[in-house]
């Protein structure tokens, strides 16, 4: 029997063209359901791809991690809602997450709040000019985007037991806890500086989770995504 493919498994399509994109996600075929299209592709055509992958059945992460003022995040939400996107990156600031939220209205797209990128240690946030360590900014902005009605956050697998602890208190277990820098046991760690294993990362309480190079660069990507969705079939 075909094994379904695992809608907690999103693999990350960056990559240079829309061309090599697509023919990455015929290599993989139906052993992955959802995708995210980042800034790299959004340059590139990004929209078309997502209208394709949709067209197949497929769900969309646009990873753009929308930042400006309040009145552009809010149009440029409700645009992307109209386009039948599921998941939206914001940055996790308070009037840049109120504005995603009301521009997405009542449609179904799911905005996303970023709290700390995985590639930042806490001596970068300390050169950033920030006063708080990554655990306890990330928490900060968690908090916030409870409060002011997003559907989830991006922390990495080192705070996601975080995000799941207060969200359980907030009373939302449907919250999402999405997670990049997730990394096989015998993949090379690129340039995420905090990562997990696929079946860490479900663990602590990360309900999604970003896959890129692991996919992406295998010599049969198809079987890669396979491998990494039978580990994580294992965790409930």
């Amino acid at each position: 029997m075909t094994r379904l493919a695992d809608p907690r498994l999103i693999v990350a399509l960056d990559l240079p063209t829309v061309a090599q994109a697509k023919a990455l996600t015929n290599q993989i075929g139906d052993a992955v359901s959802f995708y995210k299209i980042g800034l790299q592709l959004f340059a590139s055509g990004g929209m078309g791809l997502a209208a394709e992958l949709k067209a197949l059945g497929k769900q969309v992460f646009l990873d753009w991690k929308l930042h400006d003022i309040g009145a552009t995040v809010e149009k440029a939400a409700a645009a992307l809602a109209g386009a039948g996107a599921d998941l939206l990156t914001v940055h996790g600031e308070p009037q840049v997450m109120a504005a995603a939220v009301k521009g997405r209205g009542a449609s179904s797209l799911k905005i996303l709040a970023v709290t700390v990128m995985t590639s930042l240690t806490d001596q970068d946030l300390a050169e950033m000019g920030y006063g708080l360590c990554a655990t306890d900014l990330v928490q900060r902005r968690i908090g916030q985007a409870l409060d002011l009605g997003c559907d989830g956050v991006v922390a990495s697998a080192l705070e996601a037991n975080i995000a799941r602890a207060m969200a359980t208190r907030a009373g939302r277990p449907d919250f999402l806890v999405v997670t990049p820098g997730i990394r096989p046991a015998d993949a090379a760690l690129d340039d995420q500086a905090r990562v997990a294993t696929p079946a860490d990362a479900l663990r602590s309480g990360a309900s999604h989770l970003v896959i890129g190079r692991p996919i992406s660069a295998a010599k049969d990507p198809r079987a890669a995504a396979q491998a990494i969705a039978a580990e994580m079939a294992a965790i409930a």
